[in-house]
Formats: C-alpha cells, structure tokens, sequence
C-alpha cells in the first residue's frame, strides 16, 4: 500500500481536515489544525507531503519520527498539527485495512464509554447559571466555563468577585455533585492567580484550568499550595519533551494534551503513558471537530488514565457548522448520561461526509481569536 495524495480542506466554524489516499482505495482522514492559523497548518501539511507521497502509510511509527526528527527545527503549535492530523489519518487507513478499530491497534479498550463535559458560556463569563441548569437537564454530568474576563497582573478586587459570583452562581445552580471546571485560559497572571485559586477553594471544582500560561509553569510552585482543587494544564504542550518537566517536578494533576496539536495518536499516547506513571490523570483538550474527537476518543478507549473527555457539540465557536455536520453516521457519538460511547467502527470509527466537505470548504473560515486590551491600552491575554 502507498500514499498517493494528501488533500486539506479548510471548513466552518475554524477547521481543518485532511484526506490521504492510498493505492489501494482505502482513505484515511486526520484533523490537522491550529486554532486561528488553520492555513499556516495546511501549508505544512503540503510540505510534509514531499516524504509522504510512495510511503507505506502502515509503517506509522517510522513515518512519525521522520516527520519529526527529519528536519533540523522541529516541535511547536504549527509542526506538531501537521504531524498530529497526518498521524491520525494514517492510524485512520490502518484500522480500516485490517477491519478493526484504532483502539484495537494500540492494545484494546480498558472502558467502552467516557465522561464527557459540556462548555457553558463563552469567552466572557455570563449568565453561565442558566447554561449549567441547561447541560444538566441534557444528562451531562460535568461543565466547563471561563473563570475570569481580562485581568492585570495586579487587578481590582470587584473582578475576582465577579468570578467568584460566577462560579457561585453555577454551583447553585447544579448542586454539589455536578462537576465543574473553570478555565483560567491563561489570561490570568501568577499574583492574580494566588488570589483565585485561594478564593475558589470552597466551590470544591473539579479542576482549575491553566491557571497560568504554560510558559510560566515554575509559578505552579507557588500557587499548588494555595488550594486543594486539581490542577489541569497542557493544551498548549505538543510532545513527551514539553511535557517531561511538568510530569517530573509534580505540581500538576490532570494533563490535557490535545490529539490534533500533540502530534497526533502516536505521540498522545506516550504522553499518556507518561502520564501514568507519574499517577496524574488525563483529560483530552479537544474543542475541535468530529476527526480530533474521534481521535482523542479511540485514545480514551485505551489510556488507563483519561478520566473525562473534552468536547464541541454546542460549543460558542461552532456559529456556522457543529460538531456532528461533517459526518454521515452521527450517531457513532452516543451522549448518554454524561457519558459518549466509544466508536468501535473499523479505524476512527467515523464516516466523513466528503461531499458536504467540499462544499462548506468552498466558503473555508478565516477564524481569529479576540484581541483584547486592558483599560489602559495594553494587550490583555485572551
């Protein structure tokens, strides 16, 4: 079996698939994508293509460490995407061929089903109550929100208390037993952190989302201390090496490495294994489409410690186009009490409507993230 072509497709909301094709008549399809650079994304895709077209897609783990270690710069947002929707298509080819699913190839499932959460409110903290109530009322047993909107480094204390009325309010809302995290998202900077993760405590949350940037880990050291809610972090990490000294110096709880930026099934895997070994748990970031969802899912059915599952379905970005759209058999993502069943079809388990592809990629995306000032004219983080 040989690569024959590889074909991106930039959709709605902010999406990027991808087709590779085989000789054989067998396809495969990944999610190669970085929010707000989906185009940059494609275009390292086609360049990646050059050692790509001949090649046995099968000899997946070889073709991952030369796409890898093949160039002199490596790693990063752009590069690890590319890699990571090109690992899942082949992934997705050698399922199919052999007629059995991805999480049949990486060993079997340890569980056949995964908690989900629902994403309430959007990128401004508001009348996120209501939305909780609503998710619970659809059978999710977990949320996720937004803590905060804009702050400083040294900011007003009205607005931690509106975050802390947010967080209230939800609370209120679902009762004590519903899961909830809130997502610092990074806007929020160590000495503004301190006081958070201390003042939200009593909530009992099922976890605090980066609650610094990624970059500013060696904050974690201080701020773990100052609360006995989990700590999540790791959206914005794409290989074992970026993740090496979070796992070994312990500060964090729950990692959440994202099948479409950490360079796909292969390397999400090992990062999980990784994972494990250091007894923290893993939470898939995946506020993506149907083939990064299918992905992250097949590594759910086979990582011991993935213990809820990120996903898009009514998210605030899918404006135009939602999760389910772009497939044929939607019904593969059963949601049913909190929970999304595992699809167990040959390869990812999902049946990719083409036709509807190319039609909505004809209209493609050029999807931004806000950008956000302080009172003052700074850049506040998004």
């Amino acid at each position: 079996m040989k690569i024959t072509k590889l074909t991106t497709y930039i959709v709605p909301p902010r999406w990027c698939f991808l087709k590779v094709e085989t000789d054989q008549g067998v396809t495969g399809w990944g999610e190669p994508v970085v929010e707000g650079r989906a185009h940059t994304v494609a275009a390292a895709v086609e360049e990646l293509s050059d050692y790509l077209i001949g090649k046995d897609p099968r000899n997946i783990e070889d073709i991952w460490t030369v796409l890898y270690r093949g160039g002199f710069y490596r790693g990063g947002a752009v590069h690890m995407s590319a890699l990571a929707g090109i690992d899942q298509a082949l992934w997705d080819i050698k399922g199919k061929a052999l007629g059995v699913s991805v999480s049949d190839l990486l060993g079997g499932q340890v569980r056949d089903k995964i908690r989900v959460y629902s994403w309430i409110g959007g990128d401004r903290p508001a009348d996120t109550a209501r939305a909780a109530k609503e998710a619970v009322e659809r059978g999710f047993t977990a949320v996720k929100m937004n803590g905060t909107e804009e702050l400083q480094f040294l900011d007003t204390f009205d607005k931690v208390d509106l975050a802390l009325a947010n967080v209230a309010a939800v609370r209120d809302a679902v009762g004590p037993n519903v899961g909830i995290g809130v997502d610092f998202h990074g806007r929020v900077h160590k000495p503004m952190a301190k006081v958070l993760m201390k003042e939200l405590d009593p909530y009992k949350l099922m976890f605090i989302e980066e609650p610094v940037l990624s970059e500013n880990y060696e904050a974690l050291k201080e701020l773990a201390p100052l609360t006995s809610t989990p700590i999540a972090l790791g959206e914005r990490l794409f290989s074992r090496w970026d993740f090496k000294r979070v796992l070994s110096e312990g500060y964090v709880d729950i990692i959440q490495p994202d099948a479409s930026h950490a360079g796909g099934i292969t390397e999400t895997r090992k990062i999980a294994n990784m994972a494990e070994a250091y007894d923290v748990a893993l939470a898939l970031h995946c506020p993506l489409g149907p083939i990064a969802l299918a992905a992250c899912l097949q590594l759910d059915a086979a990582c011991y410690n993935a213990f809820i599952q990120e996903q898009s379905l009514g998210i605030h970005y899918n404006e135009s186009n939602d999760l389910l759209d772009y497939i044929k058999n939607p019904e593969v993502f059963d949601y049913d009490k909190g929970m999304v069943k595992i699809p167990n079809g040959p390869g990812l388990g999902i049946e990719i409507n083409e036709e509807y592809v190319k039609e909505r990629a004809a209209i493609g995306h050029r999807w931004r993230n806000p950008i956000w000032r302080h009172a003052d004219g700074s850049f506040a983080e998004w």
